[in-house]
C-alpha cells in the first residue's frame, strides 16, 4: 500500500476549510490546510485537524443499532433497519396521517451537501409539513425581517472592499460563521487583518470583549438583550443629524417618517441608562458608520437568540438602508454564485413578501411556518399535544434535541412519548440513547460533497467538489439515504431541482448532487473537473439598470415593528435577578461536538460559567468551583471560571452541552445545558416561537452541599 495525498475539504462546521489529506490503504493518516487553495490559503482550525482521530475513534458507531425486546440497543444491518423503520412509518402514516411523521435536521445535517434538500423533498412527497431544522432555533429573525422589509435585487455590500463593518454579536474568529457583510469565516483572522490594513474601520457590538472586539476600532459593550435599544438610538441620531443617503431613501424607501417618530424616545440618555453605552461612544459609532461609503452592519446568534430578534434584525436592515449600503448600477457583484441558479441582479427593490403567516399552522401558541419550516421551538408540544396532527414519529438527522431544544425537561418528556424515534448519529448522544433506531453515518472524508451551502457566502465565485478520499466502514450510510430508502419502500417520490430522483437502483451521491445543483451557473460536471477548490474568474456579473416601471420600495414600518419599539421603551429591568446569561462559542468544539477527542479534551471538558472576577469574589467562589445558576424556569450547575472579558452582571456560557441523564458534579466532565433554564411557553417570539436563549435573567450562588 502506498501513501498518497488527496485534496478535500472539512465538513466539521460551516467553514468548509480546504484540506490536504494523507491516505494509505483508504485510511486517513493526517490532514492539514491546503496552502494552494485560492480562498483558504492553508487555514484550518483545531476541530478539523482532529479528523483522523474522529474517523477511527472507538466511540464512533460503525454499525446501526435497534432496540430489542429487552429495551437494549443492539447492532443491526442498515438495510434491515430501514425495512423496519419503513414498516413503522407506513403504519403511523396510514393510521394518523402524514403530518404525524416529523424530521428534525440539526447543525450536522447542514454539513452533508444534500441532506436537507433530500429530507425536505421526502416531506413534500409524503405531503407532511412536519419538517423542522436548527434554522428556527437560532436565527429565523434574519428571514422574517428581510421578508417583510423587502430586499435589493443586486445585494448589499460585502466585507471585502468596504471601509466599515459593524459586527453585532458575532465572534467569527471563534464561531467560523460568516453573516453577509461580516468577517468571512474562510481564514477569518487574515481576512480581518487584511481589511483593516486596507483602511476598514470595525465596530463591534457585544456584551463581552470577544476576540473580534479586541481587534475592533470601537467596541460598544452593550448590555445583554439591549441591542434594539442601541440600534434605535443610532437610527435616531442618523435621522436627526441628516446622515442618511437622502437620494437613495427618496427613491427606494418608505416609512422613514414613521420610523423617525418611533425611535424618538431612544435618546442618548436612554441608550446609556438601558444599554450602557455612553453618549460620546454612541455618537462616535454613528459618525464612523454613516460617514463610510461601503460596508454594512451584520448580526450573529448573540442578538438573534436574545429577546426581540426580529426587531433587532429589522433595525439592522433599516440602518443599512438609511445609509444606502447596496450595490449600485454598473458595479460588479463579487460573487453571484457558482452552483446556485443565476438570479437577476438589478438596481431595484424586490418588494416585501413575508416568509410567515401562510402555510400550515402549528397546533400551539398560534405559531406557523417560517421560510417553509415548522417552528422547532414548538416540536416538543406537537409531540405531547394529543389530537389530529400529533407528531408520533421523529427522524432526527445530525442533531441532539435533548441538549439543543429549549425547555430540556419538556423535550425529554416528548422524546419519551414518541412511538418511533430514529437518529442518524455517529455517536450515542443523549438523544440517540433514547432512540428506537440509530443509523450509523459516513463521516465527511468518506463521502463526496460540494460547497453548495456556502456557495454565495464567499467573496469570490469559488466552489470545491471532493470525492470520497477515505474508505468508510462496511455498513454505514449517508443521512439522505434514510429518506431515499424510505421513499423506495413506501412508494413516495423525491423531487429535486433537476427532477424526480430515480430510486431503483439506489442512486449514488453524485447522481443526487447533480439533480440538487441542476440549473446552477456552473454545471457540477465542470466543478468536478478541478482537483480542489477553484475560483471561476470567467464569471463576471454587473448590476443592471432597474426594469422599466419598477416601483417596489422598502418598507421600514411594516405592521408590528413600530409597536414592538413602543414595547421596548416601556420595558423595565429584571429586578429579581442579578445577572444575565449570554450564549457564546468555544473555539475547540462545534457547539459541543468533538469533546470526546484527545486534543479537544485537553482544551477543556466542560462549558464553564465565565464570570467577572469581581462577581465571583462577591459570592465567595473561585475558578473551578461549582455554582447554581437559577432562572425563573429552572436551575443548572455551572463550573465557575474567572474571565476579565465578561462584564459584571453577566454569565457567559456555551449552549448545547450537558446530558440530562447525568447530574451533580459530572458537570465538570460534560457541562450543563443552558436550555434547561428556558421555557418555550414564556418569553418567546410570537412569529417563530423561538425561546429566549440568551440574555436570560438568572441568579448565581455557590453550590450548597447536602448533609
Amino acid at each position: 500500500m502506498s501513501r498518497e495525498t488527496r485534496r478535500s475539504f472539512c465538513r466539521v462546521c460551516h467553514a468548509y476549510c480546504a484540506l490536504e489529506v494523507d491516505v494509505e490503504g483508504g485510511r486517513v493518516l493526517a490532514v492539514r490546510g491546503d496552502a494552494s487553495d485560492p480562498v483558504y490559503g492553508g487555514y484550518t482550525c483545531i476541530k478539523g485537524r482532529q479528523l483522523p482521530e474522529m474517523l477511527r475513534h472507538p466511540e464512533r458507531l460503525t454499525r446501526s443499532m435497534a432496540r430489542n425486546g429487552d429495551g437494549e440497543l443492539e447492532e443491526i444491518a442498515s438495510q434491515e433497519a430501514l425495512d423496519r423503520i419503513a414498516e413503522q412509518v407506513g403504519r403511523i402514516v396510514e393510521t394518523h396521517g402524514p403530518r404525524s411523521v416529523a424530521t428534525y435536521c440539526g447543525t450536522h445535517a447542514f454539513q452533508n451537501s444534500v441532506a436537507l434538500a433530500v429530507a425536505q423533498a421526502w416531506h413534500r412527497g409524503m405531503a407532511s409539513p412536519s419538517f423542522y431544522s436548527s434554522i428556527t432555533i437560532d436565527q429565523p429573525g434574519k428571514f422574517i425581517a428581510a421578508s417583510r422589509t423587502g430586499f435589493w435585487s443586486a445585494g448589499t455590500h460585502g466585507f471585502e472592499g468596504s471601509d466599515v463593518a459593524m459586527i453585532i454579536g458575532c465572534n467569527t474568529l471563534v464561531s467560523q460563521y460568516a453573516p453577509v457583510g461580516g468577517i468571512p469565516a474562510f481564514n477569518p483572522a487574515k481576512r480581518l487583518r487584511d481589511a483593516q490594513r486596507a483602511g476598514m474601520r470595525v465596530i463591534c457590538v457585544d456584551p463581552r470583549r470577544t476576540e473580534v472586539a479586541r481587534r475592533a476600532d470601537l467596541h460598544l459593550q452593550v448590555r445583554p438583550g439591549e441591542d434594539p435599544t442601541l440600534l434605535a438610538g443610532m437610527i435616531r441620531l442618523v435621522l436627526e443629524q441628516g446622515l442618511q443617503d437622502a437620494a437613495f431613501c427618496d427613491s427606494h424607501v418608505n416609512g422613514i417618517e414613521e420610523l423617525r417618530h418611533a425611535v424618538a424616545p431612544f435618546t442618548p440618555a436612554l441608550v446609556e441608562s438601558r444599554a450602557g453605552i455612553a453618549p460620546d461612544l454612541l455618537q462616535r459609532a454613528v459618525r464612523i458608520f454613516a460617514s463610510a461609503t461601503r460596508g454594512i452592519a451584520s448580526t450573529g446568534t448573540g442578538p438573534d437568540m436574545a429577546p426581540r430578534p426580529n426587531l433587532t434584525e429589522h433595525l439592522v436592515i433599516a440602518l443599512n438602508l438609511l445609509c444606502g449600503r447596496v450595490n449600485r448600477e454598473g458595479e460588479a457583484v463579487r460573487n453571484p454564485g457558482v452552483l446556485t441558479p443565476p438570479l437577476p441582479r438589478r438596481a431595484q427593490v424586490v418588494g416585501p413578501r413575508p416568509a410567515f403567516g401562510h402555510g400550515p399552522r402549528s397546533r400551539v401558541r398560534g405559531l406557523g411556518q417560517v421560510i417553509g419550516e415548522m417552528p422547532t421551538a414548538a416540536l416538543s408540544d406537537e409531540i405531547l399535544e394529543p389530537g389530529e396532527g400529533q407528531v408520533r414519529a421523529l427522524l432526527c438527522i445530525g442533531g441532539n434535541p435533548l441538549v439543543a431544544f429549549p425547555d430540556q425537561a419538556k423535550t425529554a418528556r416528548a422524546l419519551g412519548a414518541l412511538e418511533l424515534l430514529v437518529c442518524v448519529d455517529a455517536y450515542l448522544s443523549a438523544t440517540a440513547r433514547r432512540a428506537d433506531f440509530v443509523l450509523a453515518p459516513k463521516l465527511c472524508l468518506e463521502r463526496p460533497d460540494v460547497t453548495w451551502l456556502t456557495d454565495t457566502w464567499y467573496e469570490t465565485p469559488y466552489a470545491h467538489y471532493t470525492p470520497a478520499v477515505a474508505e468508510a466502514p462496511d455498513d454505514v450510510i449517508e443521512e439522505w439515504e434514510l429518506f431515499t430508502g424510505l421513499a423506495r419502500r413506501l412508494g413516495s417520490t423525491i423531487e429535486l431541482p433537476g427532477g424526480v430522483l430515480p430510486l431503483e437502483p439506489p442512486p449514488s451521491k453524485d447522481e443526487v448532487l447533480a439533480l440538487a445543483t441542476a440549473g446552477g451557473r456552473v454545471p457540477l460536471d465542470r466543478v468536478r473537473e478541478h482537483a480542489g477548490g477553484h475560483v471561476y474568474e470567467d464569471i463576471h456579473v454587473t448590476v443592471e439598470a432597474p426594469r422599466p416601471g419598477a416601483q417596489k420600495r422598502f418598507e421600514l414600518a411594516p405592521p408590528g415593528v413600530l409597536e414592538e419599539l413602543d414595547d421596548v421603551v416601556e420595558e423595565s429591568p429584571d429586578a429579581d435577578f442579578s445577572h444575565r446569561l449570554i450564549s457564546r462559542r468555544l473555539r475547540h468544539v462545534y457547539n459541543s461536538s468533538g469533546r470526546h477527542l484527545e486534543a479537544i479534551r485537553a482544551k477543556g471538558t466542560t462549558n464553564p460559567a465565565f464570570m467577572n472576577p469581581v462577581d465571583l469574589e462577591a459570592i465567595g467562589v473561585g475558578s473551578g468551583d461549582l455554582v447554581e445558576i437559577r432562572s425563573a424556569h429552572g436551575a443548572i450547575l455551572g463550573v465557575a471560571e474567572a474571565a476579565d472579558d465578561v462584564p459584571s452582571g453577566v454569565v457567559s456560557m456555551a449552549h448545547a452541552w450537558g446530558d440530562p441523564d447525568v447530574g451533580g458534579k459530572e458537570v465538570l466532565e460534560i457541562g450543563s445545558s443552558t436550555n434547561a433554564l428556558v421555557s418555550n411557553e414564556h418569553d418567546f417570539d410570537p412569529i417563530s416561537g423561538m425561546a429566549r436563549q440568551s440574555a436570560i435573567p438568572v441568579n448565581v450562588a455557590p453550590l450548597v452541599e447536602g448533609p
